[in-house]
């Protein structure tokens, strides 16, 4: 086992390593493309890994998965659930921005590839569109097992010193190798093509030529040796059309027969037909009748390009338009923008700068190329360079070469910044607002239809970054009210370790109402609460800074007085608005602590020798409902080197998640720290709550730790 681990690092990441296991996925499932995703670390993303059944241009647009986006496989990891689509219909349903992208029928379903608690990451399959809707319980099994042995594999893996990651560009597994015919059938099969009217011709999965009868290269009127090893649409110019690629893609991911009719110049009309399997598309070529449009002159030839062909084009520009909507922060729309154009462009750095005091500032960026930041970064308006001059004028430039970008800006010092670049403006109700500099890493002519395609990438990404400043501004001020309300500090305490975190919620500007609180009484006893007010808004910060005032105002009583005396004030105020809250009494003479609570979800009790429970304390009303509610106290020992995690439940919620085994689930990750201090805790649940929580709600986290005396 070591030694195929070893081998397999030595090769790259380790990728290799999960081949043959990929392979019998497909076998067992009977689907007909496999995507495996890994989450390395700590990274909120997934990243795409190995790839089995379509060419690595098609999954391009999802060579990275944030966690918290909308799609199958991220759902599918975070849930820890199997998700499965049975058509198209479905899939627009459930996940628009995939169906916008992928209008092709096909069947989908992704589960979580994980070892116990670890979730190591997540499997995407695709069964072609004659698939019934309904997953059978045989497949459904498949996939399970299949997971289950990706997840053994990769902790084999790990454990034997030679961990898999992701490469720098996900490994294409080859399609099963077709049989070898014998001399005979060769020539049969030869006899048999021949003797078929028209032409035939064959694509390998990635679309090039591999075969083509000399009929067929009659029709399309061009040498077989000018053809093999090309692609239809960059070698044949009259069939670069949008429409011709999305035959291919739709075959490809299909998996079922399509056909479409061109114009060959000037005025020879053909029907071509697709057979699409495991291996690669066979295609039918004939003759057809269609007349030519009357008045209609025949299509010019358009000139060789390196910019990617219409059909590719409009493809990663229709996935960038989708994946915008959905970008909430600043920050997510240039990382957003960034991932989709690097890849799919060619591109080597992305810098988005807006102005501020009279001088350029970097907004965000992605890729690497320091030497425009050093160039740009702080620069005066005034100065003479291109990312300036756009801002100010709202004119793109285009410069293929450093020539031309020395010759147009000699002053401004960028011979040796790159060796092509775009700068084009971002442009809101009509004005330049900043710039958008695209970085190449060799010379890049830009013809007419790329730089059109460039202009419309910037003005998406400048309507999309407006909405996100805007969003930006409204979440500082909602947050930083919030923030006022909560402790700036918590107290020292001897005798108790002790950390807190507050995480917003990241979707809406809404504020929310979760609150925790340490009060010092005296030199052995303490208190704690923690809280969560109904709803995201004004409202519900405002009760919370009351709440917490009556829970200070009552802090020493019993537990169960300090709820019944809060409760009643919140009745009395009748907000409308109720909430949830936990009181601890902390003896830290006597080594206990006394609880109760209203409604709120019970805290993690981590003994001395790391063992770790969901306390079960008796049921109280929410406060604000019932001025006569009673809220019953436990009592429970607190040893020195026992700690209490209480926590709101946007730190375990989540949709499709069993709200009791996602407990279970941070009682683990709780227990394995056991040797490491609060802060450090807190940290590494917060962390594990970001990756598997939709951060639809925010998350109150308070953590105490008796201290032990003996050192």
């Amino acid at each position: 086992m070591q030694d195929r681990a070893a081998s397999a690092a030595a090769q790259g990441s380790g990728t290799e390593f999960l081949d043959s296991a990929v392979a019998h996925v497909l076998r067992e499932t009977g689907a007909s493309v496999a995507m495996v995703y890994l989450l390395p670390g700590n990274d909120s993303a997934l990243q795409l890994t190995t790839l089995s059944g379509v060419p690595a241009q098609l999954a391009t647009p999802w060579t990275r998965v944030p966690l918290a986006s909308p799609m199958p496989v991220a759902d599918a990891v975070r849930h820890r659930t199997l998700i499965w689509l049975g058509s198209q219909e479905e899939l627009a349903r459930r996940y628009p921005r995939a169906a916008l992208v992928l209008p092709y029928h096909f069947a989908l379903g992704a589960a979580p590839i994980r070892t116990g608690a670890a979730v190591r990451g997540g499997l995407l399959l695709l069964w072609p569109g004659s698939h019934p809707e309904e997953l059978s319980p045989e497949e459904r099994q498949a996939v399970v097992n299949g997971c289950h042995g990706l997840g053994m594999l990769l902790q084999q893996a790990e454990g034997s010193g030679y961990p898999v990651r992701p490469g720098s560009r996900p490994r294409v597994l080859p399609p099963p190798a077709p049989p070898v015919p014998g001399p005979v059938e060769s020539a049969a099969a030869m006899e048999f093509v021949q003797r078929l009217p028209g032409g035939s011709c064959a694509l390998a999965l990635d679309g090039t030529l591999t075969f083509l009868t000399d009929a067929a290269a009659a029709l399309l009127g061009a040498p077989a040796t000018d053809l093999l090893g090309t692609l239809p649409w960059e070698s044949l110019p009259w069939l670069d059309d949008p429409a011709v690629e999305d035959h291919y893609r739709a075959a490809v991911i299909s998996r079922q027969q399509t056909s479409f009719t061109a114009l060959r110049p000037p005025d020879r009309w053909l029907h071509f037909h697709l057979f699409p399997n495991a291996t690669g598309i066979s295609v039918r070529v004939l003759p057809a009748t269609e007349p030519d449009p009357v008045g209609e002159p025949p299509p010019s030839l358009p000139p060789p390009s390196p910019a990617p062909y219409r059909a590719t084009a409009l493809y990663h520009l229709m996935h960038l338009a989708a994946t915008l909507t959905e970008a909430v922060s600043t920050e997510d729309v240039i990382e957003l923008t960034g991932d989709q154009l690097l890849s799919a462009f060619r591109i080597q750095s992305l810098l988005v700068l807006t102005s501020e005091q009279g001088r350029l500032q970097i907004e965000g960026r992605r890729g690497s190329q320091p030497t425009l930041m050093d160039r740009f970064d702080g620069a005066p308006l005034t100065m003479d360079n291109p990312a300036a001059h756009v801002l100010i004028t709202g004119v793109p430039g285009f410069f293929a070469d450093v020539t031309e970008l020395a010759r147009a800006y000699p002053a401004a010092n960028l011979l040796d910044a790159v060796p092509a670049c775009a700068f084009l403006p971002l442009i809101v109700s009509g004005r330049p607002v900043g710039s958008l500099v695209l970085a190449y890493d060799r010379p890049h002519p830009f013809d007419p239809e790329e730089r059109a395609l460039l202009s419309s990438i910037a003005g998406l990404l400048a309507q999309a970054l407006d909405r996100a400043r805007l969003y930006d501004t409204k979440n500082r001020l909602a947050h930083s009210l919030q923030a006022h309300l909560l402790p700036h500090t918590l107290p020292r305490i001897p005798g108790l370790d002790v950390a807190a975190r507050y995480l917003p919620a990241t979707r809406g500007v809404g504020i929310g109402g979760d609150f925790y609180d340490l009060i010092r009484l005296n030199e052995t006893t303490a208190a704690a609460a923690i809280g969560d007010v109904q709803g995201h808004n004004v409202n519900a910060a405002a009760l919370m800074g009351q709440v917490r005032t009556a829970v200070h105002a009552s802090a020493g009583a019993p537990p169960d007085e300090v709820l019944a005396r809060t409760n009643r004030l919140l009745t009395d105020l009748d907000p409308g608005l109720f909430t949830s809250c936990l009181y601890v009494h902390l003896d830290l003479a006597a080594h206990t602590a006394r609880l109760a609570t209203a409604g709120h979800p019970a805290p993690l009790l981590r003994h001395p020798d790391g063992g770790t429970e969901s306390l079960s304390l008796p049921p109280g009303l929410l406060l604000g409902i019932d001025p006569a509610s009673r809220y019953p106290t436990v009592e429970i020992p607190l040893p020195p080197g026992a700690a209490l995690a209480l926590f709101t439940d946007g730190l375990v919620e989540a949709p499709g998640v069993d709200f009791d085994d996602a407990t279970a689930a941070l009682a683990e990750h709780f227990a394995l720290a056991l040797d490491r201090t609060m802060d450090e805790v807190a940290d590494t649940l917060v962390r594990y709550a970001e990756r598997f929580t939709p951060g639809s709600d925010d998350i109150a986290l308070l953590l105490i730790n008796a201290l032990r005396t003996d050192g």
